[in-house]
């Protein structure tokens, strides 16, 4: 990439429609994992519109009854905050159509062979704290500063809403922010009231970035009170890019969420993601990007990419003498199979949050 540059990045807040059917298909894996053992399979994709919710896909060893998938579904609703006309918790159609995993799968993937074919990207850069792209990290703040706001007393504020923030870079590194989009759900009348706390909001994350200079589209529409799953339909695993790292690194098109962690679409990906930090973390380069690539039922990667501005070969061969990539190492070295709080972690990106186990600095 050029040295100097304006690179835009999005995100979505917990009460978007798509991130409401990421959440829900992840609260059913939670509950899987938690109700199951290493045998335990979940793929399971959510489909949320008007007073609607759709659950669809195989399963295996899923200890979960049909009437706790519907309360799952009624506690995420409730929990991200819905209880509009067209969408609450206490008033949705559920139709449940969760059904077996094919034999054939459990073929390759019983003793823990790659869970499918497909290729994962991982990236790092010591931009910030977060070892994150600035674009998607300041994206990803601004609405969780939101949030906290909604929480603390801005109650016409209600639950779906996008941020867009476009830095621009001197030299590689961010220098000022040039736009920042926001979009915010609010009560019916106060369309001119809710663009006072987002722009409070975004000025507290960007701080000096923000200049004179820097424009502001805020409800750009000049109305947004129909949200969530009653404005917009949401589907599962149609924010990879809000999910990663806003576009600024590839990503190999498989989502993570409603997966368990035999599908190296969400466990290699996490690994990738924990290889390039460290790599960076440790002042072997200042950005580093990994590709992995699987077939399924084979425990081995079938390819290993490493690019970076450090030694990309040394840096290979650190990996492949010292790091087991194998969807068991994988899921073992993460614990992905004692990890209850995926629907948790799924929003405001799957990667930042040092808790969570794939974040965690040290080889």
């Amino acid at each position: 990439m050029k040295n100097n540059y304006i690179f835009t990045s999005e995100s979505v807040s917990a009460g978007h429609p798509d991130k409401v059917s990421d959440q829900i298909s992840d609260a059913l894996v939670d509950a899987g994992l938690k109700a199951g053992d290493q045998t335990t399979r979940v793929a399971v994709e959510t489909l949320v519109t008007t007073n609607h919710v759709t659950v669809a896909g195989e399963v295996k060893n899923f200890n979960v009854s049909k009437d706790e998938v519907k309360q799952i579904i009624r506690d995420k609703v409730k929990e991200i905050g819905y209880e509009q006309d067209g969408f609450h918790w206490d008033n949705l159609n559920i139709y449940n159509e969760i059904h077996s995993q094919s034999g054939d799968i459990g073929l390759g993937t019983d003793d823990f062979g790659a869970g499918d074919q497909g290729l994962m990207f991982g990236y790092a850069s010591n931009e910030n704290e977060a070892f994150l792209p600035a674009p998607i990290y300041y994206s990803h703040a601004i609405l969780e500063n939101l949030k906290s706001k909604r929480e603390e007393g801005y109650k016409y504020l209600l639950p779906d809403a996008k941020s867009q923030v476009s830095v621009e870079y001197e030299g590689g590194v961010p220098k000022r922010i040039d736009q920042v989009v926001i979009s915010h759900q609010h009560l019916k009348g106060f369309g001119d009231s809710a663009k006072m706390p987002c722009k409070d909001a975004a000025r507290e994350v960007l701080g000096d970035l923000v200049d004179k200079n820097t424009v502001w589209h805020l409800n750009p529409t000049g109305n947004f009170e129909i949200g969530g799953p009653d404005g917009d339909t949401g589907l599962t695993g149609r924010k990879i890019i809000v999910d990663t790292y806003g576009g600024f690194a590839p990503h190999g098109g498989g989502a993570f969420s409603g997966k368990d962690p035999t599908k190296v679409d969400r466990s290699a990906a996490y690994m990738a993601r924990w290889l390039a930090k460290n790599v960076v973390a440790d002042n072997m380069a200042d950005w580093c990007q990994i590709q992995l690539s699987y077939a399924i039922g084979v425990k081995e990667p079938t390819s290993i990419y490493i690019d970076s501005n450090g030694h990309n070969r040394s840096i290979q061969k650190y990996i492949e003498g010292n790091i087991d990539l194998t969807p068991k190492g994988i899921i073992d070295r993460f614990e992905l199979f004692n990890f209850y709080e995926y629907s948790k972690n799924c929003v405001y990106g799957h990667f930042g949050n040092k808790d969570v186990p794939w974040e965690k600095i040290g080889w």
